[in-house]
Protein backbone atom coordinates (compact mmCIF):
# COMPACT_ATOMS: atom_id res chain seq x y z
CA UNK A 1 0.00 0.00 0.00
CA UNK A 2 1.61 3.27 -1.10
CA UNK A 3 2.26 5.84 1.61
CA UNK A 4 0.62 9.23 1.23
CA UNK A 5 2.95 12.13 0.64
CA UNK A 6 1.55 13.96 3.67
CA UNK A 7 0.12 12.51 6.87
CA UNK A 8 -3.62 13.09 7.25
CA UNK A 9 -3.98 13.24 11.04
CA UNK A 10 -7.75 13.76 10.98
CA UNK A 11 -8.28 10.66 8.83
CA UNK A 12 -5.88 8.51 10.84
CA UNK A 13 -7.25 9.54 14.23
CA UNK A 14 -10.84 8.91 13.16
CA UNK A 15 -9.97 5.52 11.63
CA UNK A 16 -7.95 4.35 14.62
CA UNK A 17 -10.52 5.51 17.16
CA UNK A 18 -13.25 3.65 15.29
CA UNK A 19 -11.11 0.52 15.31
CA UNK A 20 -10.53 0.85 19.06
CA UNK A 21 -14.26 1.21 19.68
CA UNK A 22 -15.15 -1.76 17.48
CA UNK A 23 -12.58 -3.87 19.31
CA UNK A 24 -14.09 -2.92 22.68
CA UNK A 25 -10.75 -1.52 23.81
CA UNK A 26 -12.40 1.07 26.05
CA UNK A 27 -15.10 -1.05 27.64
CA UNK A 28 -15.09 -1.55 31.39
CA UNK A 29 -12.74 -4.39 32.25
CA UNK A 30 -10.93 -4.41 28.91
CA UNK A 31 -7.42 -5.91 29.29
CA UNK A 32 -8.08 -6.62 32.98
CA UNK A 33 -6.11 -9.41 34.62
CA UNK A 34 -8.07 -12.08 36.56
CA UNK A 35 -8.99 -10.73 39.99
CA UNK A 36 -7.55 -7.35 39.10
CA UNK A 37 -7.94 -4.32 41.32
CA UNK A 38 -10.52 -1.84 40.06
CA UNK A 39 -9.83 1.69 38.88
CA UNK A 40 -12.56 4.07 37.75
CA UNK A 41 -13.01 7.74 36.98
CA UNK A 42 -16.36 9.48 36.76
CA UNK A 43 -15.88 12.19 34.16
CA UNK A 44 -16.94 15.60 35.50
CA UNK A 45 -20.00 15.82 33.24
CA UNK A 46 -19.83 18.81 30.90
CA UNK A 47 -22.95 20.95 30.63
CA UNK A 48 -25.01 20.59 27.46
CA UNK A 49 -24.92 24.35 26.94
CA UNK A 50 -22.67 24.39 23.90
CA UNK A 51 -19.26 22.93 23.11
CA UNK A 52 -16.15 21.97 25.05
CA UNK A 53 -13.35 24.46 25.62
CA UNK A 54 -9.61 24.28 26.35
CA UNK A 55 -10.26 23.60 30.03
CA UNK A 56 -12.15 20.44 29.14
CA UNK A 57 -9.36 19.36 26.79
CA UNK A 58 -6.73 19.78 29.51
CA UNK A 59 -8.77 18.11 32.25
CA UNK A 60 -9.89 15.17 30.12
CA UNK A 61 -6.37 14.58 28.82
CA UNK A 62 -5.17 14.07 32.40
CA UNK A 63 -8.04 11.66 33.07
CA UNK A 64 -7.29 9.77 29.86
CA UNK A 65 -3.62 9.38 30.80
CA UNK A 66 -4.56 7.87 34.16
CA UNK A 67 -7.23 5.63 32.64
CA UNK A 68 -5.02 4.29 29.85
CA UNK A 69 -2.08 3.70 32.21
CA UNK A 70 -4.20 1.65 34.62
CA UNK A 71 -5.79 -0.24 31.72
CA UNK A 72 -2.36 -1.15 30.35
CA UNK A 73 -1.28 -2.26 33.83
CA UNK A 74 -4.14 -4.76 33.85
CA UNK A 75 -6.51 -2.99 36.25
CA UNK A 76 -10.26 -3.54 35.91
CA UNK A 77 -10.69 -0.05 34.48
CA UNK A 78 -13.67 2.18 33.75
CA UNK A 79 -13.79 5.77 32.58
CA UNK A 80 -17.47 6.66 32.96
CA UNK A 81 -18.67 9.37 30.53
CA UNK A 82 -21.75 11.55 30.85
CA UNK A 83 -23.29 14.98 30.41
CA UNK A 84 -25.01 17.34 32.85
CA UNK A 85 -28.35 18.96 32.01
CA UNK A 86 -27.34 22.28 33.70
CA UNK A 87 -31.01 23.26 33.85
CA UNK A 88 -30.98 27.04 34.14
CA UNK A 89 -27.98 27.58 31.86
CA UNK A 90 -29.41 25.27 29.20
CA UNK A 91 -32.82 26.91 29.41
CA UNK A 92 -31.12 30.28 28.95
CA UNK A 93 -29.43 29.07 25.77
CA UNK A 94 -32.72 27.82 24.33
CA UNK A 95 -34.57 31.01 25.28
CA UNK A 96 -31.84 33.07 23.62
CA UNK A 97 -32.30 31.05 20.43
CA UNK A 98 -36.06 31.59 20.56
CA UNK A 99 -35.46 35.30 21.08
CA UNK A 100 -33.53 35.43 17.82
CA UNK A 101 -36.71 34.12 16.18
CA UNK A 102 -38.85 36.73 17.90
CA UNK A 103 -40.37 34.16 20.25
CA UNK A 104 -40.55 33.70 24.02
CA UNK A 105 -40.78 30.74 26.36
CA UNK A 106 -44.30 31.79 27.30
CA UNK A 107 -45.40 31.35 23.68
CA UNK A 108 -45.20 27.58 24.19
CA UNK A 109 -46.82 25.07 26.47
CA UNK A 110 -44.60 23.52 29.12
CA UNK A 111 -44.46 20.28 27.14
CA UNK A 112 -43.55 21.97 23.85
CA UNK A 113 -40.88 24.13 25.46
CA UNK A 114 -39.39 21.11 27.24
CA UNK A 115 -39.30 19.30 23.89
CA UNK A 116 -37.22 22.14 22.44
CA UNK A 117 -34.77 21.82 25.33
CA UNK A 118 -34.49 18.08 24.66
CA UNK A 119 -33.82 18.89 20.97
CA UNK A 120 -30.99 21.17 22.04
CA UNK A 121 -29.62 18.49 24.35
CA UNK A 122 -29.45 16.02 21.47
CA UNK A 123 -27.57 18.57 19.38
CA UNK A 124 -25.18 19.84 22.05
CA UNK A 125 -24.68 16.48 23.77
CA UNK A 126 -23.84 14.83 20.45
CA UNK A 127 -21.31 17.55 19.69
CA UNK A 128 -19.64 17.09 23.07
CA UNK A 129 -19.34 13.32 22.60
CA UNK A 130 -17.80 13.77 19.15
CA UNK A 131 -15.35 16.33 20.53
CA UNK A 132 -14.23 13.91 23.23
CA UNK A 133 -13.79 11.17 20.65
CA UNK A 134 -11.68 13.50 18.50
CA UNK A 135 -9.50 14.06 21.56
CA UNK A 136 -9.06 10.29 21.77
CA UNK A 137 -10.82 9.99 25.13
CA UNK A 138 -10.94 6.28 26.02
CA UNK A 139 -14.36 6.37 27.71
CA UNK A 140 -16.72 3.41 27.79
CA UNK A 141 -19.37 4.99 25.57
CA UNK A 142 -21.72 2.06 26.04
CA UNK A 143 -22.30 3.46 29.54
CA UNK A 144 -22.77 7.10 28.56
CA UNK A 145 -25.13 8.80 31.01
CA UNK A 146 -27.20 11.97 31.14
CA UNK A 147 -28.38 13.48 34.41
CA UNK A 148 -31.98 13.93 33.23
CA UNK A 149 -32.47 10.59 31.53
CA UNK A 150 -35.67 8.91 32.65
CA UNK A 151 -37.35 12.22 33.47
CA UNK A 152 -41.06 12.59 32.66
CA UNK A 153 -41.40 13.47 28.99
CA UNK A 154 -37.90 12.30 28.08
CA UNK A 155 -37.65 11.32 24.40
CA UNK A 156 -36.79 7.90 23.07
CA UNK A 157 -33.22 6.96 23.88
CA UNK A 158 -33.27 8.71 27.27
CA UNK A 159 -34.82 5.88 29.26
CA UNK A 160 -32.15 5.72 31.98
CA UNK A 161 -32.91 6.13 35.66
CA UNK A 162 -30.60 8.99 36.59
CA UNK A 163 -33.44 11.46 37.12
CA UNK A 164 -35.05 9.15 39.68
CA UNK A 165 -31.69 8.28 41.22
CA UNK A 166 -30.87 11.93 41.90
CA UNK A 167 -34.24 12.49 43.57
CA UNK A 168 -33.82 9.33 45.65
CA UNK A 169 -30.37 10.39 46.86
CA UNK A 170 -31.52 13.88 47.82
CA UNK A 171 -34.54 12.52 49.69
CA UNK A 172 -32.33 10.07 51.58
CA UNK A 173 -29.81 12.77 52.44
CA UNK A 174 -32.66 14.91 53.78
CA UNK A 175 -34.06 12.02 55.82
CA UNK A 176 -30.58 11.33 57.21
CA UNK A 177 -30.22 14.97 58.25
CA UNK A 178 -27.32 15.60 55.87
CA UNK A 179 -29.08 18.41 54.01
CA UNK A 180 -31.50 20.92 55.45
CA UNK A 181 -33.30 24.07 54.53
CA UNK A 182 -31.97 27.34 55.86
CA UNK A 183 -32.05 31.03 55.09
CA UNK A 184 -29.15 31.88 52.82
CA UNK A 185 -28.26 34.75 50.52
CA UNK A 186 -28.28 33.53 46.91
CA UNK A 187 -27.85 34.84 43.39
CA UNK A 188 -31.47 35.27 42.35
CA UNK A 189 -32.63 35.50 38.75
CA UNK A 190 -35.93 37.44 38.63
CA UNK A 191 -36.48 36.34 35.02
CA UNK A 192 -36.34 32.59 35.68
CA UNK A 193 -37.36 33.10 39.33
CA UNK A 194 -34.74 30.72 40.66
CA UNK A 195 -31.38 30.72 42.38
CA UNK A 196 -28.33 30.42 40.14
CA UNK A 197 -24.76 29.44 40.91
CA UNK A 198 -21.80 31.80 41.18
CA UNK A 199 -20.45 30.28 37.95
CA UNK A 200 -23.47 31.56 36.04
CA UNK A 201 -23.13 35.14 37.29
CA UNK A 202 -21.31 37.85 35.37
CA UNK A 203 -20.15 40.66 37.65
CA UNK A 204 -20.15 43.99 35.85
CA UNK A 205 -18.92 47.21 37.45
CA UNK A 206 -21.09 50.23 36.73
CA UNK A 207 -20.88 53.85 37.80
CA UNK A 208 -23.17 54.52 40.73
CA UNK A 209 -24.04 57.37 43.04
CA UNK A 210 -23.12 57.62 46.70
CA UNK A 211 -26.09 58.74 48.76
CA UNK A 212 -25.64 60.14 52.27
CA UNK A 213 -28.33 59.90 54.93
CA UNK A 214 -28.57 61.09 58.51
CA UNK A 215 -29.74 58.35 60.87
CA UNK A 216 -30.94 60.18 64.03
CA UNK A 217 -29.75 58.81 67.36
CA UNK A 218 -32.50 57.30 69.49
CA UNK A 219 -34.02 59.47 72.18
CA UNK A 220 -32.39 62.64 70.90
CA UNK A 221 -28.93 61.58 72.13
CA UNK A 222 -25.93 63.65 71.06
CA UNK A 223 -22.16 63.21 70.87
CA UNK A 224 -19.08 65.20 69.96
CA UNK A 225 -18.02 64.39 66.40
CA UNK A 226 -14.34 65.09 65.71
CA UNK A 227 -12.40 64.82 62.45
CA UNK A 228 -8.61 64.98 62.28
CA UNK A 229 -6.08 65.23 59.48
CA UNK A 230 -3.25 62.75 58.93
CA UNK A 231 -1.10 64.61 61.45
CA UNK A 232 -3.71 64.38 64.18
CA UNK A 233 -4.80 68.01 63.97
CA UNK A 234 -8.51 68.63 64.56
CA UNK A 235 -10.19 69.87 61.37
CA UNK A 236 -13.81 69.61 62.49
CA UNK A 237 -15.52 69.46 65.84
CA UNK A 238 -19.28 69.62 66.27
CA UNK A 239 -22.13 68.19 68.29
CA UNK A 240 -24.27 65.74 66.35
CA UNK A 241 -27.51 63.96 67.08
CA UNK A 242 -27.14 61.60 64.11
CA UNK A 243 -24.73 59.29 62.32
CA UNK A 244 -24.21 59.86 58.61
CA UNK A 245 -24.15 56.76 56.42
CA UNK A 246 -23.14 56.45 52.78
CA UNK A 247 -24.76 53.94 50.42
CA UNK A 248 -25.30 53.23 46.75
CA UNK A 249 -28.50 51.29 47.49
CA UNK A 250 -30.93 53.58 49.36
CA UNK A 251 -33.92 51.50 48.22
CA UNK A 252 -32.94 48.76 50.67
CA UNK A 253 -33.00 51.09 53.67
CA UNK A 254 -36.04 49.43 55.22
CA UNK A 255 -34.05 46.19 55.32
CA UNK A 256 -31.25 47.63 57.46
CA UNK A 257 -30.38 45.62 60.54
CA UNK A 258 -27.53 47.76 61.90
CA UNK A 259 -25.08 50.55 61.16
CA UNK A 260 -21.44 49.46 61.23
CA UNK A 261 -18.26 51.46 61.80
CA UNK A 262 -14.65 50.30 61.94
CA UNK A 263 -13.34 49.52 65.45
CA UNK A 264 -10.47 51.98 64.96
CA UNK A 265 -12.69 54.87 63.84
CA UNK A 266 -12.50 57.31 66.75
CA UNK A 267 -15.16 59.59 65.26
CA UNK A 268 -17.93 57.20 66.21
CA UNK A 269 -16.46 55.62 69.36
CA UNK A 270 -18.83 57.57 71.69
CA UNK A 271 -21.95 56.09 70.06
CA UNK A 272 -20.93 52.47 69.47
CA UNK A 273 -23.57 50.29 71.10
CA UNK A 274 -26.26 52.96 70.92
CA UNK A 275 -29.39 52.83 68.76
CA UNK A 276 -30.30 55.00 65.79
CA UNK A 277 -33.43 55.44 63.69
CA UNK A 278 -33.96 54.42 60.09
CA UNK A 279 -35.16 57.78 58.71
CA UNK A 280 -38.24 56.44 56.92
CA UNK A 281 -41.89 56.74 57.92
CA UNK A 282 -43.62 58.52 60.80
CA UNK A 283 -41.38 59.24 63.80
CA UNK A 284 -43.47 57.07 66.11
CA UNK A 285 -43.01 54.05 63.85
CA UNK A 286 -39.36 54.43 62.94
CA UNK A 287 -37.36 51.31 63.51
CA UNK A 288 -34.31 51.41 65.78
CA UNK A 289 -31.12 49.59 64.83
CA UNK A 290 -27.83 49.26 66.74
CA UNK A 291 -24.53 50.93 65.89
CA UNK A 292 -21.87 48.21 65.88
CA UNK A 293 -18.18 47.79 65.09
CA UNK A 294 -16.87 45.53 62.36
CA UNK A 295 -13.72 45.25 60.25
CA UNK A 296 -15.79 45.55 57.06
CA UNK A 297 -16.32 49.37 56.85
CA UNK A 298 -13.50 51.47 55.40
CA UNK A 299 -13.03 54.57 57.59
CA UNK A 300 -11.66 56.50 54.59
CA UNK A 301 -14.54 55.69 52.23
CA UNK A 302 -17.68 57.81 52.28
CA UNK A 303 -18.63 58.69 55.83
CA UNK A 304 -16.95 55.58 57.21
CA UNK A 305 -20.31 54.30 58.46
CA UNK A 306 -22.29 51.76 56.43
CA UNK A 307 -25.76 50.33 56.79
CA UNK A 308 -25.89 46.55 57.13
CA UNK A 309 -28.64 45.06 54.96
CA UNK A 310 -28.04 41.36 55.42
CA UNK A 311 -30.65 40.07 52.98
CA UNK A 312 -29.48 42.15 50.02
CA UNK A 313 -25.67 42.24 49.93
CA UNK A 314 -23.13 39.43 50.28
CA UNK A 315 -20.72 41.45 52.41
CA UNK A 316 -23.56 42.65 54.63
CA UNK A 317 -24.81 39.07 54.88
CA UNK A 318 -21.52 37.92 56.40
CA UNK A 319 -21.53 40.83 58.87
CA UNK A 320 -25.14 40.06 59.81
CA UNK A 321 -24.35 36.38 60.36
CA UNK A 322 -21.38 37.13 62.59
CA UNK A 323 -23.28 39.74 64.58
CA UNK A 324 -26.61 37.89 64.78
CA UNK A 325 -28.26 40.86 63.06
CA UNK A 326 -31.81 40.30 61.74
CA UNK A 327 -32.22 40.12 57.96
CA UNK A 328 -35.31 41.48 56.26
CA UNK A 329 -36.28 40.29 52.77
CA UNK A 330 -37.58 43.33 50.90
CA UNK A 331 -38.05 42.03 47.36
CA UNK A 332 -40.25 39.37 45.83
CA UNK A 333 -39.28 36.67 43.35
CA UNK A 334 -39.64 39.09 40.42
CA UNK A 335 -37.26 41.63 41.93
CA UNK A 336 -40.01 44.08 42.90
CA UNK A 337 -40.49 45.53 46.36
CA UNK A 338 -42.74 43.28 48.42
CA UNK A 339 -46.32 44.29 49.14
CA UNK A 340 -47.39 41.16 50.99
CA UNK A 341 -46.23 42.18 54.46
CA UNK A 342 -48.10 43.27 57.56
CA UNK A 343 -48.98 46.96 58.08
CA UNK A 344 -45.95 49.17 58.62
CA UNK A 345 -46.85 50.11 62.19
CA UNK A 346 -47.27 46.46 63.15
CA UNK A 347 -43.95 45.35 61.70
CA UNK A 348 -42.21 48.43 63.12
CA UNK A 349 -43.26 47.29 66.59
CA UNK A 350 -41.91 43.81 65.91
CA UNK A 351 -38.63 45.24 64.62
CA UNK A 352 -38.36 47.45 67.70
CA UNK A 353 -38.64 44.39 69.93
CA UNK A 354 -35.97 42.64 67.86
CA UNK A 355 -33.62 45.63 68.14
CA UNK A 356 -34.05 45.65 71.92
CA UNK A 357 -33.28 41.94 72.11
CA UNK A 358 -36.75 41.10 73.41
CA UNK A 359 -37.48 38.58 70.65
CA UNK A 360 -36.19 37.18 67.35
CA UNK A 361 -37.70 37.30 63.88
CA UNK A 362 -39.73 34.27 62.89
CA UNK A 363 -39.28 32.60 59.49
CA UNK A 364 -42.52 34.13 58.20
CA UNK A 365 -41.65 37.64 59.40
CA UNK A 366 -38.24 37.86 57.74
Amino acid sequence: MPMNKTFDAAEAESRLYQAWEEAGAFKAGANAKPGAETFSIMIPPPNVTGVLHMGHAFNNTLQDILTRWHRMKGFDTLWQPGQDHAGIATQMVVERQLGEQGKRRTDFSREDFTAKIWDWKQQSGGTIIEQLKRLGASCDWSRNAFTMSGAPGAPEGEEGNFHDAVIKVFVKMYEDGLIYRGKRLVNWDPHFETAISDLEVENIEVDGHMWHFKYPLAGGATYEYVEKDENGNVTLRETRDYISIATTRPETMLGDGAVAVHPSDERYAPIVGKLCEIPVGPNEHRRLIPIITNEYPDPDFGSGAVKITGAHDFNDYQVAKRGNIPMYRLMDTKGSMRDDGAPYAEMAAVAMAVAKGERALSESEA
